[in-house]
């Protein structure tokens, strides 16, 4: 049940065929039902955490402002509409008739706002449910933020081959208040996480399918082996990558750097079962069909998820193509003409998009740079109430801040020079797939400085932090091939290390709960829990009480 650190392939062919299957794909500890339980107890002990009070505070808050409104609209027009001046209210109170005017402009691709309907859908049909409220509107990003933990042990489980580490890995999620207090809102950047994570982790089954089957054909004699079949799970990532996708721009990233990594891996795979020149077969067989797999199959499926926009006439800039046909186009049968002018509608529309994007550069309190989010040193003040007078103290607070739990996030820090440090020395796939994920999520924020952004944009980037601090640990633990004197006290120093580390995480996390969850507390205890004046007042704004 430990992690170890693959050894790197060697420079001629392995003496066996068993040998070329144990480095290829190493065994996974049985029986599979153990790890399944685990997976299924560490997530649902995240789920009873995020549905715990999920209606609390019982409004609209932050940018549930847009994203439960468009929510609502698009399910019931298929695309985002304008609403009257005071719906936030009116649909706190359950009233459902906010729309007006017509189409909205909105910035972010439709799929979580379908997802957020959808759990709106789901409570309202429900006996124990209502038609519009705010458990409804953030049923789906709790739903998706408990099966993102579930997901995660999956694959820390596969990646380390230990029970222990992928159940660690998922506590550390679920632990984290970023990932908490976006599991508990009607945002899309839970949704964004969940997808890229899923891509990942149909990456991570696809590494270890097509080095089984490299491996069968090299105990078979095929030295040269050549097609692998077809890679399903590849195929499942671009998928996912496209759903991504079609939450936030930013999934492009991730879809760039998860392209180059599984044909990366392919590659290696060749040269630990001893095959020579294989840049071209690896060229033909791996890397161009992967394309197709990820890039290809992700850019079908974000068209896709534009299927209300296309399927009715009303949405933001449907009608702009056929206003707008160019004249080498308008000679066009009608049944090509309609789907080519919703085609240029659609591009049209993501210029707009884009130019938004671009020129976003606006002053926020909470507002902060990519150099902050590791640190959290400005975390966003989601929701504050100081007028509540139900905690028995003179003056109460209640409040729902969006931060990371300083002890996963600073923790990170560490374990990402450990990272480096044995990509570096020992060329580990898995700290290497930690630190890209990490990389995809973070780096190309740097590119644009003047922009306005904030910490949440983070979330994606935290399924690897968490495996950064998982794999620290497993390394701490350390393998079981050494002599037993060794193992024995490199576990005491070891477990003693792991126990420290997640009793720190558990108790951070248990001390900014009431601050995470819209809890009414005193506010001097409220007070206590701000260890920074960034935490308060942002970047010099007013305090939100």
């Amino acid at each position: 049940m430990t992690t170890t650190a693959l050894p790197a392939a060697p420079a001629q062919p392995p003496t066996s065929s068993a040998s070329v299957r144990d480095r290829l794909v190493p065994p996974t500890p049985g029986p599979a039902w153990a790890g399944w339980l685990g997976a299924v107890l560490v997530a649902a002990f995240a789920g009873v955490l995020r549905f715990i009070r999920l209606g609390s505070p019982p409004e609209i808050y932050f940018d549930e402002t847009y994203y439960a409104k468009n929510a609502l609209s698009i399910w019931i027009y298929g695309y985002e509409h304008e609403t009257i001046e005071n719906a936030d209210a009116m649909l706190a109170n359950g009233n459902d008739s906010i729309f007006t005017g017509g189409a909205d402009f909105v910035v972010h691709p439709p799929l979580s706002k379908w997802l957020i309907g959808l759990g709106d859908w789901v409570w309202g049909v429900l006996p124990f449910g209502e038609a519009v409220s705010p458990v409804g509107w953030r049923l789906a990003a709790a739903v998706f933020g408990t099966l993102s933990v579930l997901l995660l042990v999956r694959i820390a489980t596969r990646m380390t081959r230990s029970w222990l580490l992928g159940c660690t890995a998922g506590l550390i999620m679920a632990l984290d208040g970023l990932h908490f207090t976006l599991s508990r809102i009607a945002m899309v950047d839970v949704f964004l996480m969940f997808f890229i994570l899923a891509g990942f982790g149909c990456l991570v089954v696809d590494r270890d399918r097509a080095r089984a089957r490299l491996a069968g054909l090299t105990e078979s004699g095929a030295a040269a082996a050549g097609w692998l079949g077809m890679r399903w799970w590849r195929i499942g990532a671009g998928l996912c990558l496209g759903l991504a996708m079609g939450t936030k721009w930013s999934a492009l990233w991730y879809l760039a750097a998860f392209g180059l990594l599984t044909v990366a891996w392919d590659y290696g795979a060749r040269r630990s079962a001893g095959q020579r020149k294989v840049a071209l077969r690896w060229l033909g067989y791996d890397a161009v069909p992967a394309f197709f797999q990820t890039v290809g199959v992700a850019a079908v499926t974000y068209l896709a998820t534009w299927t209300g926009w296309f399927a009715t006439s009303g949405g933001y800039d449907r009608q702009w193509g056929a206003q707008n046909t160019p004249g080498a186009l308008a000679q066009l049968p009608d049944q090509l003409l309609g789907p080519v002018n919703a085609l240029i509608s659609l591009a049209h529309y993501h210029m707009q998009v884009l130019n938004f994007h671009s020129d976003l550069s606006k002053p926020h309190d909470y507002a902060s740079t990519p150099w902050e989010w590791l640190i959290m040193r400005t975390p966003v003040a989601f929701y504050y109430n100081g007028e509540e007078t139900t905690c028995g103290a003179d003056r109460c607070s209640s409040t729902v801040l969006s931060i990371g739990t300083p002890a996963v996030w600073w923790l990170s820090l560490l374990a990402l020079v450990v990272m480096f440090g044995w990509w570096i020395t020992h060329r580990d796939w898995r700290a290497g797939a930690v630190l890209l994920g990490v990389a995809a999520g973070w780096l190309p924020w740097l590119a644009y400085p003047e922009r306005t952004m904030f910490v949440f944009y983070a979330l994606p980037m935290l399924p690897f932090l968490a495996l950064a601090i998982t794999l620290m640990l497993g390394r701490a633990l350390g393998p079981a091939e050494d002599s037993p004197d060794y193992v024995l006290m490199r576990r005491l120093v070891g477990g003693v290390a792991f126990g420290v580390v997640m009793l720190l995480i558990i108790a951070n996390f248990a001390y900014l709960y009431p601050v995470l969850s819209a809890e009414t507390i005193p506010y001097d205890q409220w007070a206590q829990r701000m260890w920074f004046e960034t935490w308060i007042y942002g970047n010099g704004g007013p305090s939100t009480g």
